[in-house]
C-alpha cells in the first residue's frame, strides 16, 4: 500500500487527533461514513488496527516501510512498541517537523526531498534517515531556503520542542543530543496493541 495523499480531515474524523499529518481540525465529530454515527462496540481486532493506521497516518509510512521498521524494533532487546516508536520519532523528516521548522511531517519531507536541509554540514535528501544524538541539524545558506524556514516558525504545530533536541532560533541550528523519551512522544496510542497487530500476522 503506498502512502496515503487522499483527504486528511477524513483521517482525522476516523483516528482522532495526528498532529504530524496536518493541523486542521474538523467541525464534524462523529466518524466518516454512512454509517459514521451508530456507536458499536469495536473489536479487539479493529482495536489494534486503529492503532496501526495511527501510526501510518501521522508519520506518513506506507504498510511495507511501517513493517520494516516493526521487525528492527523486534530485534533490539528492549520494549519492542517503544523502541518502535523512538525509530519513528528519530526519523529526520519527524524530527525537522518536531522542532517546528514544518507545520506538518509532509511538509518537513518537502523540505527535505528539495534540499533545504544539511545533517553534519552534508545535504541529505532521505527523510527516513535515523538521527543519532552528536548530529547537527542547519538550514541550507540560500535566501528562499531561510525564508520558507523563518515563515514556517512562526506557527509552529506542537508548543514544546523535545527535550533530546536543542534548537537556536537565531542562527537556525539544531543538535541531538538524545534519543526521544516515550512521555514526549505527541501522538496519543497503545503502541502495544500495534506490536499485538503485527505478531498474529
Amino acid at each position: 500500500m503506498s502512502r496515503y495523499k487522499g483527504p486528511k480531515l477524513k483521517i482525522l474524523r476516523r483516528l482522532g487527533d495526528l498532529p504530524g499529518l496536518t493541523q486542521k481540525k474538523s467541525k464534524k465529530t462523529f466518524p466518516p461514513g454512512e454509517h459514521g454515527q451508530e456507536s458499536r462496540k469495536p473489536s479487539e481486532y479493529a482495536l489494534r488496527l486503529e492503532e496501526k493506521q495511527k501510526l501510518r497516518f501521522n508519520y506518513g509510512l506506507s504498510e511495507k516501510q511501517l513493517l520494516k521498521n516493526i521487525k528492527l524494533a523486534k530485534k533490539v532487546p528492549a520494549s519492542t512498541g517503544i523502541v518502535l516508536l523512538q525509530i519513528l520519532e528519530m526519523r529526520l523528516d519527524n524530527t525537522i517537523f518536531r522542532l517546528g521548522l514544518a507545520p506538518t511531517i509532509p511538509a518537513a519531507r518537502q523540505l527535505v526531498n528539495h534540499g533545504h536541509i544539511l545533517v553534519n554540514a552534508k545535504i541529505l535528501s532521505v527523510c527516513s534517515y535515523q538521527c543519532k544524538p552528536g548530529d547537527n541539524i542547519t538550514i541550507k545558506q540560500k535566501s528562499s531556503s531561510i525564508s520558507l524556514i523563518k515563515k514556517y516558525l512562526e506557527f509552529p504545530a506542537l508548543a514544546n520542542i523535545p527535550n533530546h533536541l536543542e534548537f537556536n532560533k537565531e542562527t537556525l541550528t539544531a543538535k541531538i543530543s538524545g534519543i526521544v523519551e516515550r512521555n514526549w512522544v505527541a501522538l496519543q496510542l497503545n503502541e502495544l496493541l500495534v506490536v499485538e497487530y503485527y505478531s498474529r500476522k
